[in-house]
């Protein structure tokens, strides 16, 4: 069974920096996606930073010259740096693992770490 377990959210100041990992564990397949999604309140979850196995990444344009995301393929863990952080980054993080199983996505979720930042 897949588990995703997150770490490192917390209070921010405005223009501050925080760094969030992931820890996978379980059996799944060595191609696959890790990242970070995000939701705030009152508004949908939304992409923040994906890296492939391949080494393809993809961020949220609202993220874009500020988050970094990296990965330990052979840890499996997932990590995201925050920096200049905005009082709009306020949400709750959840990490992400993507993979195909016969032709099929499939996605499994952390419990999700609240971060907040103050203006």
């Amino acid at each position: 069974q897949v588990e995703l377990v997150e770490s490192g959210g917390g209070l921010a100041q405005a223009g501050g920096s925080l760094t969030l990992s992931c820890l996978a564990s379980g059996g799944f397949d060595s191609i696959n996606t890790m990242g970070w999604y995000r939701q705030a309140p009152g508004k949908q979850r939304e992409l923040v930073a994906a890296l492939a196995s391949g080494g393809m990444t993809d961020y949220g344009p609202s993220v874009k010259g500020r988050f970094f995301v990296s990965r330990d393929k052979a840890k499996n863990t997932v990590t995201l740096q925050m920096y200049s952080l905005k009082p709009e980054d306020t949400a709750v993080y959840y990490c992400n693992l993507f993979f195909v199983v016969n032709d099929r996505g499939v996605d499994y979720w952390g419990k999700g770490t609240l971060v907040t930042v103050s203006s």
